[in-house]
């Protein structure tokens, strides 16, 4: 044994004590074969192996000695060990090697597929887990990768340990089910995590201040990778992370340079949601930027510094590209920054930048307004009439109509200007006086009332009165089209307008005379009489005509939607008809409707009961079943009646020829130009249309259709894109999946795991993410069927 080197030594010690541990059954030789492996990983003075056997055991034969362990978890000799030998020799090999290797290791035993029920092995290695995160094994793992301590991994068992540590949560809860543990919650683990980290984070400060070179690459990737599974907030950076960090950083130049680094090393595709968090750790960026302007702001020697941070930040929002493709958070940040600086600005600072400031608002708030997305347009507005009134262009003050909610509340609430101590507060006293003297409405009514209350008359309630018009609608639907088409009476039109619907599904042979014509009628015309509710009658009249008389009416509006003259709302207009439409054609009719009663009826009778004559009996015995409980075995209703769908037949009128003419552009229309907010609306529809015919042969069209523009600019066109993937992968059959789409399924999904991961626009992420669990599932089924992996298919 003296001419072995030590590598060759540990290496026939280890396979021995692994072959004992494996087939021997005398005690007292599976405890020799324990000690001996522990003194491979024991540091203390008491042992009897030198570090270079204890250096070649941790790198080529601890995780051997570990799986053995856990693959004889189930033996009797495990069993017949005293407590106190259990934990110091078998647990303790798992709590003082490499934390790395252990908890790969331990990971590994716990999702094994032979723990399909718990049990006792399944129990203990819980147990040792539990103690691994709870004896600070996850900061020794940290803090050996800060050090470079830890053996030479490759990318792929790096990335699997980042797995293993950040969605430990999710491996534990989809293992252990019910029997979960509490510190494997998200809510205990990932402060846990947070704290180890902070603990490595020390130790760096520490080695660093003593000369020690450091990495922070291992920690930067596990924060990084915590922060994009959605983690940042509330369980880590919130919580932990971010106040312990802002104090250290204080006063410490050391600790300025270790949190730089760490968020120096995040992966460039996780770093934005790890500054997500971070800000919203510092209570939202209008506070800590209120902070660092008014600093910028209360020096007259440090006021250059902040017209020069109005002028990044007006050029940074008036940008059109910013506009498009940064996300709407962003966006908010800046325009909070944009109105603070302005606020903060004085009268003879203003007038040296009002020749900037109004470019930026004319440019600006052009981009803001050309954006389909409502939030981002209620932006542009509320910086257009805080920078209006604050420059006060020509005593002209700006004003849209919109919405307002919190993000515009808040906006607006940057620009009141604050009251200062030296300013005198007179109009109290004041206000005082004349609340003594004029007495409130309340008190006033109150007075009223002690007088004498003989000629008070109770008021009659007239709420529910309707005024009586003197025309009378119209029973018949050409009748209905004449007066839309000439009538000049307000009331008349108003009338027809609200029966159109009802007569159309009353009488379906006069409808299809007549069904186009008044389709025609209805997409031209105009609220010229300010009708209540005019927009709905109109859609629900036209959505009517083209569910009763459904392959005319949608030729006329899918020829007109590539038409000339019409203006985008026009356009819009005819897309959500034929949205509604298929959706009507596509749902089962599971009653007989009363064709008399349209939607757009807003008329609720109820009966007085003298005027329905059903006998006393009647009315007891249904008032005695409807209190009856009935304890029945099985299904207590009958199954609901298999239905044909009515849009399947008719799918190909609303779809194909929507896909005819957008790649042409037109003198008022260019649906791949400057009308995107049509394309989106347009690539949406043929979404849904695709949906809800189920197995329709128009996959691969739609397909072919959206490819080319799966990049667009705008955001709401991306939306839409996605969608209709989605709906492609929903709809379509596994089989013909496979085949219709062989050859763009690779470069399919690599788009979208690219869009999952990287688009600025939240909703496209997730559609992304949806249809990328769609296609692995589909494509999984049919994998998984033999009929489909044999030669005849």
């Amino acid at each position: 044994m003296d001419s072995l080197n030590p590598n060759t030594e540990v290496r026939l010690k280890v396979a021995q004590c692994l072959r004992t541990l494996t087939a021997c059954t005398h005690d007292e030789d599976i405890a020799a074969a324990l000690h001996t492996l522990h003194s491979y990983v024991d540091e203390g003075p008491e042992s009897f192996t030198t570090s270079v056997q204890r250096a070649e055991f941790r790198r080529a034969h601890y995780t051997r000695a570990l799986q053995c362990l856990v693959s004889n978890v189930q033996a009797d000799w495990l069993r017949r060990l005293a407590a106190a030998q259990r934990i110091e020799l078998w647990d303790g090999l798992f709590l003082h090697g490499p934390p790395e290797q252990a908890l790969l290791v331990l990971m590994e035993g716990i999702g094994s597929l032979r723990w399909a029920q718990p049990s006792t092995n399944l129990d203990h290695l819980v147990s040792i887990t539990e103690r691994f995160l709870q004896s600070g094994r996850l900061a020794d793992l940290l803090w050996s990768y800060c050090l470079e301590t830890a053996p030479s991994d490759s990318p792929q068992l790096r990335e699997t340990l980042l797995g293993r540590i950040v969605a430990l949560p999710d491996l534990t809860a989809n293992r252990l089910h019910p029997h979960n543990k509490p510190l494997f919650l998200p809510r205990q683990y990932y402060p846990l995590l947070a704290s180890e980290m902070l603990t490595a984070l020390e130790r760096t400060c520490q080695a660093l201040k003593d000369g020690t070179d450091c990495s922070l690459t291992f920690v930067a990737q596990t924060l990084g990778k915590v922060c994009i599974q959605g983690h940042s907030g509330e369980y880590v950076v919130l919580a932990v992370l971010a106040p312990r960090l802002s104090a250290c950083t204080h006063s410490d130049m050391v600790w300025r340079r270790v949190c730089w680094k760490l968020l120096e090393n995040v992966p460039q595709r996780w770093i934005e949601s790890v500054l997500n968090g971070l800000v919203q750790a510092v209570s939202g960026l209008s506070g800590l930027s209120l902070i660092v302007l008014g600093y910028l702001a209360a020096d007259r020697e440090r006021r250059p510094l902040l017209i020069q941070v109005l002028r990044s930040v007006s050029q940074a929002w008036a940008n059109p590209s910013a506009v498009k493709h940064t996300p709407l958070e962003q966006q908010l940040y800046v325009t909070k920054a944009l109105l603070l600086s302005v606020n903060l600005l004085t009268d003879s600072e203003l007038q040296e930048l009002r020749s900037e400031l109004l470019q930026c608002l004319l440019g600006g708030m052009q981009s803001h307004l050309d954006s389909n997305v409502v939030q981002i347009r209620r932006v542009g507005m509320v910086v257009g009439e805080c920078l209006s009134t604050r420059m006060d262009i020509s005593g002209t003050k700006l004003k849209f109509e919109y919405e307002q909610d919190e993000d515009t509340r808040e906006l607006l609430s940057l620009m009141t200007p604050a009251v200062t101590s030296d300013e005198p507060v007179n109009g109290d006293d004041s206000l005082q006086e004349t609340r003594e003297v004029t007495p409130t409405p309340q008190k006033a009514s109150s007075e009223n009332k002690t007088g004498p209350r003989d000629d008070e008359l109770t008021p009659y309630d007239m709420s529910g009165d309707q005024e009586i018009s003197q025309a009378s609608p119209p029973r018949y639907l050409r009748d209905c089209l004449e007066t839309l088409i000439s009538s000049e009476d307000p009331a008349r039109v108003e009338l027809s307008l609200r029966v159109a619907e009802s007569l159309v599904r009353k009488n379906a042979f006069a409808t299809r005379e007549i069904s186009v014509q008044l389709t025609k009628v209805l997409l031209h015309m105009e609220d010229k009489y300010s009708i209540n509710g005019f927009l709905s009658l109109r859609q629900a009249t036209m959505v009517a005509l083209a569910a009763t008389d459904c392959i005319p009416v949608t030729q006329y509006l899918t020829t007109e939607f590539y038409s000339l003259n019409y203006s985008l709302r026009q356009r819009l207009d005819i897309l959500e008809v034929l949205a509604l439409a298929a959706q009507e054609l596509s749902k089962p009719i599971t009653e007989k409707r009363d064709p008399s009663v349209g939607t757009a009826a807003n008329t609720d009778l109820t009966l007085y009961p003298g005027d329905n004559p059903v006998h006393w009996r009647q009315v007891v015995e249904k008032r005695i079943q409807s209190n009856t409980k009935r304890l029945r075995r099985g299904a207590t209703q009958p199954l609901a009646k298999a239905t044909p769908n009515r849009y399947a037949p008719v799918a190909g009128h609303f779809f194909f020829p929507l896909l005819r003419n957008y790649d042409r552009p037109q003198l008022t229309f260019d649906l791949l130009g400057g009308d995107h907010l049509v394309l989106g609306r347009l690539i949406h529809t043929l979404g849904l249309f695709m949906h809800l015919a189920v197995n329709a042969p128009m996959g691969r069209a739609l397909l072919d259709f959206v490819w080319a523009v799966r990049y667009h600019a705008d955001q709401m066109v991306r939306r839409g894109v996605l969608f209709a993937v989605c709906s492609v992968f929903l709809s379509m059959p596994s089989q013909n999946l496979l085949l219709d789409f062989s050859d763009q399924l690779f470069e399919t999904r690599t788009w979208l795991a690219d869009v999952a991961e990287g688009d600025p626009d939240a909703d496209c992420r997730s559609l992304a993410i949806q249809s990328l669990v769609l296609l692995d599932k589909s494509l999984k089924k049919q994998l998984q069927d033999p009929q489909a992996l044999s030669p005849e298919s």
